[in-house]
């Protein structure tokens, strides 16, 4: 397990094909020690607040091995941090990672919460049309994380996994979010993932209800 870079940035506008969005997906790599707050790095902000941000969404992790994956699939070369990922890794990709996963990074200490849902600003970011069904495809979302507890947080902090979560990996989630999601007993899986963002729960009991009544209507 590693940290490659750590990342941080600020809403700006974000231009392609004549259409314009405030996004922070555009960071820039640390060269000091950051401090981590309960929703935030030093220097980060979240222009989407309802999608992105807050205390269950603090932190934007993306594995480092999917860059080459994409370069190659794609035949393109991604820009640094392509993702908006406040943390670059290496050696944590979805499938070895569960929601409660617990780690310390530098001072702080993380909690895995839920997959990173992706959305279109991916596309505008890398110019790469449908980049975001791409992600749903592949399951290569990254993933979010809660601060346990504050602290700073050098350029290239060390990492450890200080639990394990006891249910479903990232991976996992992401099968069942964008393949098996007409499937309301596998839904109900994530909703029994305590340590799960309020969003994914909403989300997904939404989804449960929905199928539900249409199973009743029928």
């Amino acid at each position: 397990m590693e940290v490659i870079s750590v990342c941080v940035g600020r809403p700006k506008s974000l231009s392609v094909g004549g259409k314009s969005v405030e996004s922070a997906i555009v960071k820039q790599s640390v060269e000091q020690s950051v401090y981590l707050a309960q929703e935030n790095f030093e220097g980060d902000e979240q222009a989407d607040l309802v999608h992105h941000g807050g205390p269950d969404k603090a932190v934007c992790a993306y594995p480092h091995e999917h860059y080459a994956y994409w370069e190659a699939a794609l035949n393109i070369e991604l820009p640094a941090n392509a993702f908006g990922e406040n943390l670059l890794l290496r050696g944590l990709p979805e499938s070895d990672v569960r929601i409660g996963d617990t780690f310390r990074v530098g001072e702080a200490i993380l909690q895995v919460s839920q997959p990173r849902i992706p959305c279109g600003k991916i596309s505008m970011r890398n110019g790469v049309p449908h980049f975001a069904q791409k992600f749903k495809e592949t399951g290569y979302t990254g993933y979010y994380l809660r601060v346990l507890q504050e602290g700073a947080v050098a350029a290239k902090p060390p990492i450890e996994r200080l639990e394990r979560g006891t249910g479903l990996t990232i991976a996992e989630v992401n099968q069942i979010l964008f393949h098996e999601n007409e499937d309301p007993d596998r839904l109900r899986l994530i909703l029994h993932e305590q340590s799960a963002a309020k969003s994914l729960h909403d989300m997904v009991a939404k989804q449960v209800a929905r199928l539900e009544k249409e199973g009743a209507s029928e």
